[in-house]
């Protein structure tokens, strides 16, 4: 844990964060061809839970916090201008809008409204 003084509108408040490490990236899906020993099994994918890489070319749009999507305001193949609300977040009582960081078109939407999602969750792929 890491203690910070942060001072708002002249108040001094006192915080504790705790610093988390880097997540290990997933490793790719593996293909092993037909003439494969039968131990070996023929493909294998991540696990679930875990959000597999984006497309070549795509961004990925990520949670900046923990909460609840409470709107989808685009539809996959969309397309968005940089700064157009993709989502609404609701944390801690508060609606914060997800906005699109570049023009482009939708090309994954990883979410639905009413999900809990975690910090750092990918929410859409952007080509």
């Amino acid at each position: 844990m890491k203690k910070f003084k942060v001072v708002v509108n002249g108040n001094p408040y006192f915080v504790e964060v705790e610093e988390i490490q880097a997540m290990n990236p997933v490793p790719a899906a593996k293909t092993v061809s037909k003439a494969a020993s039968p131990q070996t099994p023929q493909n294998v994918s991540a696990p679930a839970g875990i959000d597999v890489a984006a497309p070549a070319g795509s961004q990925v749009v990520n949670a900046p916090m923990p909460g609840k999507i409470l709107a989808v305001n685009v539809k996959k193949g969309d397309s968005v201008k940089q700064g157009d609300v993709l989502c609404i977040l609701e944390a801690m009582k508060m609606q914060n809008d997800i906005i699109a960081p570049k023009d482009g078109i939708i090309n994954e939407i990883l979410i639905t409204a009413g999900q809990s999602v975690t910090t750092g969750k990918s929410l859409f792929y952007l080509q």
